[in-house]
């Protein structure tokens, strides 16, 4: 779609004239014409581009929406008033409550149930039965690993040589100490619930098998006893020498677990 053609004139056409050729341009264009397309189509001066662009601005422009009409207020007739809540008559009032005897003065008993309840509630479970019955297990095993010990090569070594030759210790006890103390100490972690789930699940599976190897190794060393061997084979001497060293890489293990979430 084109402008209207230009109509030369001798004259200056007023802008009553011009606005029709002017709304056709912008219906062509699709929006409102610079001044500069005004002055080029239409042949006139700024001042009257200035005013063609106002002049379709106001016919272009859709008119605002009118203004929702404010709320009016009620009326002080048309305001209800709350109702006027009536008075009990003395003979219908509720009487008070007693008291609970939860909530009693000084004298009253409920006082005291309650000092009980908590009292036995924060009391502590009774533990040492479980020392007193661990005491002969622990000695029997303590033998146990140390005659083991002993009859898979572990004695007496001079543990600093040429610093102080008269330190001398019996190897044998590492056994006891290493294997029964680690696997204790895993049960608490897997029992316990304090530790992460990860160091968990390490300590439950270790403890297993450190308990496992304990036994074992006990019956191992009964059985060569009531056999009167002094020495045991090699394939329980290579196993039993093997302990410490996964008793560390347990123990390490274990502890990097128990710290890895924080």
């Amino acid at each position: 779609m084109t402008a209207a053609p230009t109509v030369n004139s001798a004259y200056p056409a007023p802008i009553e004239d011009l606005l029709p050729r002017a709304r056709a341009l912008a219906d062509a264009l699709g929006e409102i014409p610079s001044r500069n397309r005004l002055k080029k189509e239409l042949r006139v001066g700024s001042p009257k581009a200035n005013a063609l662009r106002d002049a379709l601005a106001e016919l272009l422009t859709p008119p605002a929406p009118a203004a929702a009409p404010e709320p009016t207020e009620p009326t002080p007739d048309l305001i209800g008033t709350p109702p006027a809540t009536p008075e009990l008559a003395p003979a219908e009032q509720t009487p008070p409550l007693p008291a609970s005897p939860l909530e009693g003065s000084d004298a009253d008993p409920g006082t005291n149930i309650t000092a009980e309840v908590t009292a036995t509630a924060r009391r502590r479970p009774v533990v040492w039965p479980v020392l007193l019955l661990a005491a002969p297990a622990f000695v029997a095993i303590w033998a146990g690993w140390v005659e083991l010990g002993k009859l898979t090569g572990f004695g007496k070594v001079n543990l600093l040589p040429g610093i102080a030759d008269g330190v001398m210790l019996d190897t044998a006890i590492t056994l006891p100490i290493g294997m029964e103390t680690y696997a204790a100490y895993a049960l608490w972690v897997w029992l316990s619930g304090r530790a992460p789930h990860a160091a968990r699940r390490f300590a439950k599976w270790s403890a297993i098998a450190s308990l496992a190897i304990g036994a074992a190794g006990q019956v191992t060393y009964h059985l060569m006893a009531a056999a009167g061997w002094t020495s045991a084979p090699w394939p329980v001497t290579a196993l039993v020498a093997c302990l410490p060293v996964a008793v560390l890489g347990m123990g390490a293990a274990l502890a990097h677990l128990m710290r890895a979430e924080h």
